[in-house]
């Protein structure tokens, strides 16, 4: 069993890490053209739980003895908030990140840290002090946002042109980028202003990765035809494992478990191949048991809790209406007006709360309408409904 990762560790060693050899090859590819000057941006999307994190945690221990590598969860811009996520959170996480990169680097960093303390600061006198009869002026100073971005989003080019004789180029990973749509401001107008720095970067690598499906709007804004990065960044999606690989997983890695032909297929459809679901149901299964069709249903329906755990902490964080949106799409996608009907309200009282769920990816919206993001999650209220006649509000 120990050979199975957790579901939820994304810091993988060579023997937990799976296939993914044409996905790495292609990344790598695209990453390497940094050296010879380029600026790659990747754009790297992917159902949650399907492994993006592994992935570029994996490319970054790859990366890290020629290059610069920063890695920037972008959900750690919490800490920087005082009411609602802005500019200056994404600012301020950048660039500890990248001292935290130069530091693991071993460059030495202070020359930096002063000269950023000086150059994104307005200072005024505040008073003076004398010192052996000497008038000192004390300074007092405020952080000035236009100046401290500035800063920050040059500091890469900064390093690489300082280093270039010790490093092939600077590589940064964004992860959780989707965390962008929670910006009080305008979005697509802060991917824009990244995008007019990231064009004039030589020997600079991007990836920017985030839990979207492939009909989120952000993609859009990112990637699409009239999107900030249009024509101009390589969008690639993580897909899950297909049946095959999901099995030969298995078999390598828990030959523990005893699989029925019928049980192995029950387990792929329980899972959907994504990876952190078939790592975590697969550790709660018994080992050297016969596991059937039958068995697998059962032990699926005992799993569903310790499964969703990431989730069903989101959905006791839910208000009422945004916790009866989901619920009224159990049954099938429903258009706008019909979740509205069905709630008893107007279908502009619920905007708010539609864009609310879309952001943390619970619903997504197609041709067919509204609809839950993750179908074990879906199978998890399902299973709440049966047993309890009535969803776990």
């Amino acid at each position: 069993m120990a050979s199975l990762p957790l579901g939820n560790d994304n810091d993988l060693d060579d023997t937990q890490f799976y296939n993914r050899v044409e996905e790495i090859s292609f990344i790598c590819d695209n990453l390497e053209l940094t050296k010879k000057g380029s600026t790659p941006t990747i754009l790297l999307t992917g159902i949650r739980g399907v492994g993006k994190t592994a992935l570029m945690k994996k490319l970054k221990k790859d990366f890290q003895n020629d290059y610069l590598v920063v890695y920037m969860d972008l959900s750690a811009m919490d800490k920087f908030k005082k009411n609602e996520l802005t500019r200056f959170s994404f600012m301020k996480l950048f660039y500890e990140s990248i001292i935290k990169a130069l530091r693991h680097s071993n460059i030495i960093t202070i020359d930096t840290q002063i000269l950023k303390y000086f150059k994104t600061r307005n200072f005024k006198l505040d008073k003076l002090k004398s010192v052996d009869k000497i008038p000192i002026p004390i300074l007092k100073s405020e952080e000035d946002y236009a100046k401290f971005t500035t800063f920050v989003m040059d500091l890469p080019q900064q390093i690489y042109d300082d280093c270039k004789d010790h490093i092939d180029g600077v590589l940064i990973f964004m992860d959780e980028f989707q965390m962008l749509k929670q910006l009080d401001e305008d979005v697509n107008g802060f991917l824009w202003y990244i995008r007019s720095v990231i064009q004039s970067q030589k020997h600079i690598g991007y990836i920017f990765s985030g839990s979207m499906s492939v009909k989120d709007e952000l993609i859009a804004d990112i990637a699409g035809q009239k999107g900030a990065f249009g024509g101009r960044i390589l969008n690639y999606e993580l897909k899950t494992f297909p049946f095959n690989t999901t099995e030969n997983y298995l078999k390598e890695k828990a030959n523990y478990l005893k699989f029925t032909d019928d049980g192995i297929e029950r387990f792929y459809k329980c899972t959907n191949g994504i990876p952190y679901y078939v790592n975590s149901f697969a550790r709660l299964l018994p080992p050297n048991e016969e596991l059937n069709e039958k068995k697998i249903i059962s032990e699926f329906k005992k799993a569903l809790p310790y499964l969703l755990i990431h989730l069903t902490n989101e959905w006791y964080k839910l208000n009422n209406q945004e916790q009866r949106i989901i619920t009224a799409l159990v049954e099938k996608p429903l258009k706008r007006i019909e979740i509205a009907n069905k709630l008893g309200v107007t279908s502009g009282a619920i905007g708010a709360s539609l864009k609310s769920l879309q952001n943390k990816t619970l619903i997504e919206l197609d041709k067919d309408g509204y609809m839950i993001y993750d179908s074990i999650f879906k199978a998890w209220l399902k299973k709440e409904y049966e047993e309890k006649g009535n969803y776990p509000y």
